[in-house]
């Protein structure tokens, strides 16, 4: 349940009080879509692994399954390096007995080793110390719809579509001049599914798509080489740049680096672009962890309701956002989730909770929990954005006399308890 997690509504979809698992063998209604791992998805077998755990003594268990279908194909220099194809399943049974959790996980999902799973978790719930924050949700507590966030593209590409465009995006990035050289280029694409059953009666399922592509490539020669790329990521490929753009626009970053030089120490405005500014983003997330609060190890852990930024900024995470990166209809935990304001005109509204670290501060949880087979759930963020402001990027620089565009952050200078930032910085 964490960053390619969705529905769609010509997809098998289930709620809690409402399981059909009958209805994930019915035929897709394109008959392009590539349904292979829908086997894999089956909660008729997530229900019973979870009684078998109530049947071996849990007070409460969770089972959760991941399935994916991957294919990719590229190419180095104009000739064909690979195409591979991929699918992957595993199941995670988490079991709860007098405040212990333990979580085993499997990628054997024969009836065998299902019982093996079971036996591991309950012995070893018996042994770990006590989490008296640990527990699923209250039965009120859990979502009761799903909305359709149109995340699963009906048309899977097949081999050749992705050769094609492997091929005609590294052509147009080795035809700008000055580009010397190619890391190659690679285009993707992945079909992902979810499925969770709980013992407090949620059961829910969903899936998503994911079309990539990226290209590197070199400029200059000797030691005067520079190195860049382009990439795109979307859930659907209809969504997808033009590929001879975007490989123009690696050639042309590529080119831009080449003979830099050092500026002298100075204060002067800067402005980030779009593939660095993100991860001030990111940052900002990592301190606002509901786990990182609740240890006392962010600088944010007393900060909320003040402000923390200036007051034109306002950053969002949105989990329903139509054909977004990290959308979903529900956390890791069967909570409904929503949009909301993480900063607000510079204020600190919210932090990123699941139920656990909602417990230890005496808060409500947020419904942020993600959720893999290995661990128990922890908070993450969705769709998380800085909300644009009014003036357009050629605005923003065009009172900038002397300024630094950067182009690429270098280096790890964060530190979350005392919010010390410094990182290395390159650019125009």
């Amino acid at each position: 349940f964490g960053s390619e997690a969705c529905v769609r509504s010509s997809l098998p979809i289930y709620m809690s009080g409402r399981p059909d698992p009958q209805s994930s063998r019915t035929p897709m209604a394109q008959p392009t879509v590539r349904t292979a791992t829908e086997k894999y998805a089956d909660l008729d077998l997530l229900a019973d692994l979870v009684k078998k755990a109530k049947n071996a003594g849990a007070n409460a268990t969770d089972a959760v399954m991941f399935t994916s279908e991957t294919l990719s194909a590229s190419q180095r220099m104009g000739i064909p390096e690979k195409v591979s194809r991929s699918e992957n399943a595993g199941i995670g049974l988490r079991v709860i007995s007098d405040k212990r959790q333990a979580v085993v996980s499997a990628t054997d999902l024969s009836p065998g080793a299902l019982e093996g799973l079971v036996v591991r978790a309950i012995a070893m719930a018996k042994t770990v110390p006590e989490d008296p924050y640990c527990g699923l949700a209250d039965p009120e507590q859990l979502t009761t719809h799903i909305p359709d966030l149109d995340l699963a593209d009906p048309v899977a590409p097949d081999a050749d579509a992705l050769v094609e465009r492997a091929k005609t995006l590294e052509e147009a990035a080795l035809a700008v001049p000055g580009i010397t050289n190619s890391e190659g280029a690679e285009a993707g694409w992945t079909r992902s599914q979810v499925a969770m059953v709980a013992s407090n009666g949620f059961t829910g399922g969903y899936a998503t798509t994911r079309h990539a592509v990226i290209v590197e490539t070199l400029a200059g020669e000797g030691l005067n080489m520079e190195r860049d790329y382009e990439h795109r990521s979307c859930v659907y490929g209809s969504d997808l740049d033009n590929m001879e753009a975007l490989g123009r626009s690696a050639g042309e970053r590529t080119v831009r680096r080449l003979s830099p030089r050092k500026i002298a120490t100075a204060r002067i405005s800067v402005v980030f672009d779009p593939r660095v500014a993100n991860s001030l983003v990111r940052h900002l997330a990592m301190a606002a962890n509901g786990i990182s609060i609740a240890r006392g190890i962010s600088f944010l852990k007393k900060k909320m309701g003040k402000r923390i930024l200036p007051k034109d900024i306002t950053i969002t995470d949105d989990p329903h956002r139509p054909r977004g990166a990290l959308s979903r209809p529900f956390d890791g935990e069967g909570l409904s989730s929503e949009k909301r304001a993480i900063v607000g005109k510079g204020v600190l509204k919210s932090w990123f909770l699941d139920l656990s670290s909602a417990r230890q501060l005496g808060l409500a949880p947020t419904g942020h929990a993600s959720r893999n087979t290995s661990g128990p759930p922890g908070p993450t963020a969705n769709n998380l954005y800085m909300e644009a402001g009014k003036a357009s990027p050629d605005e923003l620089m065009s009172d900038i006399t002397m300024g630094l565009y950067v182009t690429e952050m270098m280096g790890s200078g964060l530190n979350l308890v005392t919010g010390d930032y410094s990182h290395g910085a390159g650019g125009i």
